[in-house]
Protein backbone atom coordinates (compact mmCIF):
# COMPACT_ATOMS: atom_id res chain seq x y z
CA UNK A 1 0.00 0.00 0.00
CA UNK A 2 3.07 2.17 -0.54
CA UNK A 3 2.63 5.23 -2.65
CA UNK A 4 1.17 8.12 -4.22
CA UNK A 5 -1.87 8.79 -2.41
CA UNK A 6 -4.64 8.87 -5.30
CA UNK A 7 -6.36 12.91 -4.80
CA UNK A 8 -3.90 14.88 -2.36
CA UNK A 9 -0.50 16.82 -3.46
CA UNK A 10 2.29 15.92 -1.62
CA UNK A 11 2.76 18.22 1.44
CA UNK A 12 6.04 20.71 0.86
CA UNK A 13 8.95 20.68 3.72
CA UNK A 14 11.02 17.78 4.48
CA UNK A 15 10.05 14.12 4.65
CA UNK A 16 8.50 14.07 8.04
CA UNK A 17 6.52 11.26 10.77
CA UNK A 18 5.11 11.90 13.70
CA UNK A 19 5.07 9.06 16.06
CA UNK A 20 1.80 9.50 17.87
CA UNK A 21 -0.12 7.71 21.07
CA UNK A 22 -3.73 6.82 20.69
CA UNK A 23 -3.79 6.12 24.41
CA UNK A 24 -5.41 2.46 26.00
CA UNK A 25 -8.49 2.44 24.45
CA UNK A 26 -11.16 5.39 24.55
CA UNK A 27 -10.93 8.69 22.22
CA UNK A 28 -11.26 11.04 24.26
CA UNK A 29 -8.39 10.27 26.27
CA UNK A 30 -6.06 11.59 23.30
CA UNK A 31 -4.21 14.58 23.21
CA UNK A 32 -4.65 17.44 21.99
CA UNK A 33 -1.42 17.69 20.07
CA UNK A 34 -2.30 13.74 18.94
CA UNK A 35 -5.89 14.99 17.31
CA UNK A 36 -4.78 17.67 15.59
CA UNK A 37 -2.25 15.54 13.78
CA UNK A 38 -4.99 13.14 13.25
CA UNK A 39 -6.82 16.20 11.40
CA UNK A 40 -4.14 17.13 9.35
CA UNK A 41 -2.31 13.57 8.33
CA UNK A 42 -2.53 12.70 4.99
CA UNK A 43 -1.86 9.03 5.58
CA UNK A 44 -2.00 7.32 8.93
CA UNK A 45 -0.31 3.96 9.93
CA UNK A 46 -2.06 2.57 12.93
CA UNK A 47 -1.79 -0.56 15.02
CA UNK A 48 -4.69 -2.86 15.22
CA UNK A 49 -6.05 -2.20 18.92
CA UNK A 50 -6.77 1.53 17.94
CA UNK A 51 -10.43 2.24 18.43
CA UNK A 52 -12.79 3.07 15.24
CA UNK A 53 -13.55 6.25 17.15
CA UNK A 54 -9.96 7.08 16.89
CA UNK A 55 -9.47 6.63 13.31
CA UNK A 56 -12.80 8.71 12.49
CA UNK A 57 -10.76 11.76 13.78
CA UNK A 58 -8.71 11.56 10.76
CA UNK A 59 -9.79 13.45 7.59
CA UNK A 60 -12.22 12.09 5.19
CA UNK A 61 -9.80 11.93 2.42
CA UNK A 62 -6.79 10.51 4.29
CA UNK A 63 -5.39 7.40 3.69
CA UNK A 64 -5.85 4.54 6.40
CA UNK A 65 -2.77 1.90 6.35
CA UNK A 66 -3.44 -0.63 9.09
CA UNK A 67 -0.37 -2.73 9.96
CA UNK A 68 -2.55 -4.82 12.99
CA UNK A 69 -0.45 -7.18 15.14
CA UNK A 70 -1.70 -10.06 16.64
CA UNK A 71 0.37 -12.75 18.99
CA UNK A 72 2.87 -14.70 17.14
CA UNK A 73 1.74 -13.27 13.65
CA UNK A 74 2.16 -9.86 11.87
CA UNK A 75 0.14 -8.86 9.36
CA UNK A 76 2.90 -6.36 8.49
CA UNK A 77 6.56 -7.02 9.85
CA UNK A 78 8.26 -4.90 11.34
CA UNK A 79 10.71 -3.90 8.87
CA UNK A 80 7.81 -3.70 6.27
CA UNK A 81 6.36 -0.99 8.49
CA UNK A 82 9.52 0.79 8.61
CA UNK A 83 9.54 0.94 4.99
CA UNK A 84 5.98 2.05 4.20
CA UNK A 85 6.57 4.95 6.90
CA UNK A 86 9.86 5.66 4.95
CA UNK A 87 8.69 5.46 1.35
CA UNK A 88 5.46 7.71 2.61
CA UNK A 89 6.92 10.31 4.03
CA UNK A 90 9.51 10.88 1.09
CA UNK A 91 7.21 11.12 -1.32
CA UNK A 92 5.86 14.35 0.62
CA UNK A 93 3.22 13.25 2.82
CA UNK A 94 2.49 13.87 6.25
CA UNK A 95 2.20 11.00 7.89
CA UNK A 96 1.36 9.83 11.79
CA UNK A 97 2.16 6.47 12.81
CA UNK A 98 -0.18 5.67 15.11
CA UNK A 99 -0.14 3.04 17.89
CA UNK A 100 -1.93 1.98 20.61
CA UNK A 101 -0.84 3.20 24.41
CA UNK A 102 2.22 5.32 24.22
CA UNK A 103 4.97 4.80 21.03
CA UNK A 104 8.06 3.86 23.43
CA UNK A 105 6.13 1.72 26.16
CA UNK A 106 6.20 -1.74 24.24
CA UNK A 107 5.03 0.06 21.03
CA UNK A 108 8.26 -0.58 19.30
CA UNK A 109 8.40 3.28 18.71
CA UNK A 110 12.30 3.17 19.17
CA UNK A 111 12.37 0.88 16.72
CA UNK A 112 11.19 3.05 14.52
CA UNK A 113 12.43 5.82 15.16
CA UNK A 114 15.94 4.88 14.54
CA UNK A 115 15.06 3.49 11.13
CA UNK A 116 13.52 6.69 10.26
CA UNK A 117 16.83 8.72 11.42
CA UNK A 118 18.66 6.38 9.33
CA UNK A 119 16.76 6.80 6.57
CA UNK A 120 17.38 10.42 6.91
CA UNK A 121 13.40 11.34 7.57
CA UNK A 122 12.44 13.47 10.38
CA UNK A 123 10.34 11.82 13.40
CA UNK A 124 8.81 13.56 16.40
CA UNK A 125 6.91 11.15 19.13
CA UNK A 126 3.46 12.46 21.13
CA UNK A 127 3.41 10.47 23.72
CA UNK A 128 -0.20 9.00 24.49
CA UNK A 129 -1.29 7.41 27.53
CA UNK A 130 -0.10 3.89 28.24
CA UNK A 131 -2.38 0.89 28.85
CA UNK A 132 -0.89 0.94 32.90
CA UNK A 133 -2.19 4.29 33.53
CA UNK A 134 -5.39 4.42 31.76
CA UNK A 135 -6.32 0.85 33.42
CA UNK A 136 -5.35 1.88 36.65
CA UNK A 137 -7.57 5.05 36.71
CA UNK A 138 -10.34 3.39 35.44
CA UNK A 139 -10.03 0.81 38.46
CA UNK A 140 -9.99 3.55 40.58
CA UNK A 141 -6.03 1.32 41.72
CA UNK A 142 -3.43 3.53 42.77
CA UNK A 143 0.32 2.19 40.49
CA UNK A 144 1.99 4.16 43.54
CA UNK A 145 0.52 4.82 47.55
CA UNK A 146 2.42 6.29 50.25
CA UNK A 147 1.11 3.03 52.31
CA UNK A 148 2.07 0.31 49.96
CA UNK A 149 4.31 1.38 47.25
CA UNK A 150 6.69 3.48 45.72
CA UNK A 151 8.28 1.99 42.58
CA UNK A 152 6.51 0.80 39.94
CA UNK A 153 7.58 -1.53 36.80
CA UNK A 154 6.57 -2.26 33.83
CA UNK A 155 7.60 -5.69 32.60
CA UNK A 156 6.57 -7.62 29.00
CA UNK A 157 5.20 -10.71 29.75
CA UNK A 158 5.28 -12.38 26.22
CA UNK A 159 8.63 -12.18 25.39
CA UNK A 160 11.60 -14.18 23.87
CA UNK A 161 13.04 -16.20 26.80
CA UNK A 162 10.51 -16.00 29.50
CA UNK A 163 11.76 -18.73 31.29
CA UNK A 164 15.23 -16.94 31.63
CA UNK A 165 13.54 -13.83 32.34
CA UNK A 166 15.11 -12.94 36.31
CA UNK A 167 11.74 -11.00 38.02
CA UNK A 168 13.87 -10.96 41.45
CA UNK A 169 12.69 -7.99 42.85
CA UNK A 170 10.38 -6.60 40.14
CA UNK A 171 7.57 -7.43 42.92
CA UNK A 172 6.96 -7.15 46.42
CA UNK A 173 6.75 -5.33 49.39
CA UNK A 174 6.94 -1.58 48.39
CA UNK A 175 6.75 -2.57 44.50
CA UNK A 176 3.81 -2.48 42.59
CA UNK A 177 4.22 -4.88 38.89
CA UNK A 178 2.40 -4.30 35.73
CA UNK A 179 2.34 -6.63 33.16
CA UNK A 180 1.84 -6.35 29.69
CA UNK A 181 0.98 -9.10 26.90
CA UNK A 182 0.98 -11.27 30.10
CA UNK A 183 -2.35 -13.45 29.47
CA UNK A 184 -1.28 -16.27 27.97
CA UNK A 185 1.68 -17.15 30.19
CA UNK A 186 0.13 -15.99 33.31
CA UNK A 187 0.14 -19.26 35.22
CA UNK A 188 3.76 -19.33 34.29
CA UNK A 189 4.27 -15.86 35.40
CA UNK A 190 2.50 -15.99 38.76
CA UNK A 191 4.34 -19.33 39.41
CA UNK A 192 7.99 -17.90 38.45
CA UNK A 193 7.00 -14.86 40.64
CA UNK A 194 6.29 -16.84 43.56
CA UNK A 195 9.21 -19.39 43.32
CA UNK A 196 11.18 -16.14 43.26
CA UNK A 197 9.80 -14.96 46.55
CA UNK A 198 6.44 -13.19 46.13
CA UNK A 199 3.85 -14.35 48.59
CA UNK A 200 0.89 -16.60 47.55
CA UNK A 201 -1.69 -13.98 49.19
CA UNK A 202 -0.27 -10.96 47.00
CA UNK A 203 -3.23 -9.34 45.58
CA UNK A 204 -3.13 -8.82 41.47
CA UNK A 205 -6.12 -7.27 39.57
CA UNK A 206 -6.25 -7.86 35.60
CA UNK A 207 -8.12 -5.15 33.56
CA UNK A 208 -9.30 -5.94 30.34
CA UNK A 209 -10.64 -3.94 27.40
CA UNK A 210 -9.45 -1.07 29.87
CA UNK A 211 -11.02 2.49 29.29
CA UNK A 212 -13.40 0.49 26.60
CA UNK A 213 -17.41 0.92 27.81
CA UNK A 214 -17.12 -3.12 28.03
CA UNK A 215 -13.83 -2.95 30.44
CA UNK A 216 -13.79 -5.63 33.06
CA UNK A 217 -11.41 -5.71 36.71
CA UNK A 218 -10.76 -9.21 37.90
CA UNK A 219 -9.12 -9.00 41.53
CA UNK A 220 -7.58 -12.08 43.52
CA UNK A 221 -4.13 -12.98 44.86
CA UNK A 222 -1.43 -14.07 42.58
CA UNK A 223 -1.45 -17.86 43.05
CA UNK A 224 -5.18 -18.13 41.74
CA UNK A 225 -3.46 -15.67 38.74
CA UNK A 226 -3.73 -18.54 35.91
CA UNK A 227 -6.88 -20.22 37.40
CA UNK A 228 -8.31 -16.48 37.08
CA UNK A 229 -7.65 -15.89 33.50
CA UNK A 230 -9.38 -19.09 32.69
CA UNK A 231 -11.92 -19.01 34.56
CA UNK A 232 -13.59 -15.34 33.92
CA UNK A 233 -12.28 -16.25 30.11
CA UNK A 234 -10.39 -13.01 30.12
CA UNK A 235 -9.17 -11.96 26.79
CA UNK A 236 -6.49 -9.38 25.25
CA UNK A 237 -6.19 -6.94 25.58
CA UNK A 238 -6.02 -6.74 28.90
CA UNK A 239 -2.90 -5.75 31.87
CA UNK A 240 -2.07 -7.78 35.09
CA UNK A 241 -1.21 -5.70 38.24
CA UNK A 242 0.23 -7.09 40.85
CA UNK A 243 1.00 -5.72 44.59
CA UNK A 244 -0.03 -4.53 47.88
CA UNK A 245 -1.34 -1.10 46.02
CA UNK A 246 -4.31 -3.23 44.43
CA UNK A 247 -5.84 -4.05 47.97
CA UNK A 248 -5.84 0.22 47.79
CA UNK A 249 -8.31 0.32 44.30
CA UNK A 250 -11.60 1.54 44.87
CA UNK A 251 -13.43 -0.48 42.13
CA UNK A 252 -16.30 1.51 40.42
CA UNK A 253 -20.02 -0.06 41.28
CA UNK A 254 -19.92 -1.48 37.93
CA UNK A 255 -17.22 -3.63 38.51
CA UNK A 256 -18.36 -4.76 42.87
CA UNK A 257 -19.54 -8.02 41.65
CA UNK A 258 -16.38 -8.75 39.90
CA UNK A 259 -13.93 -7.48 43.18
CA UNK A 260 -16.65 -9.37 45.46
CA UNK A 261 -15.98 -12.58 43.97
CA UNK A 262 -11.86 -12.41 43.52
CA UNK A 263 -12.96 -12.06 47.62
CA UNK A 264 -14.48 -15.26 48.05
CA UNK A 265 -11.62 -16.71 46.23
CA UNK A 266 -9.29 -15.12 48.55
Amino acid sequence: MVGTHPSLPPATGPAKVWLVGAGPGAADLLTLRAARLLQSADVIVHDGLVEPEVLAMARPDARLISVAKQRSRHSVPQAGINAILIAEARAGFRVVRLKGGDPFIFGRGGEEVEALILAGVAVEVVPGISAAIGCAAQARLPLTHRDAASVVSFVAGQCKGLSDQVWTGLAGPGRTLVIYMGLANAADIAAKLMAEGLGADTPIAVVADGTRPNARVHCSHIADLGALVAREAIASPAIIIVGDAVAHAHVPAHFASLAARAEEVI
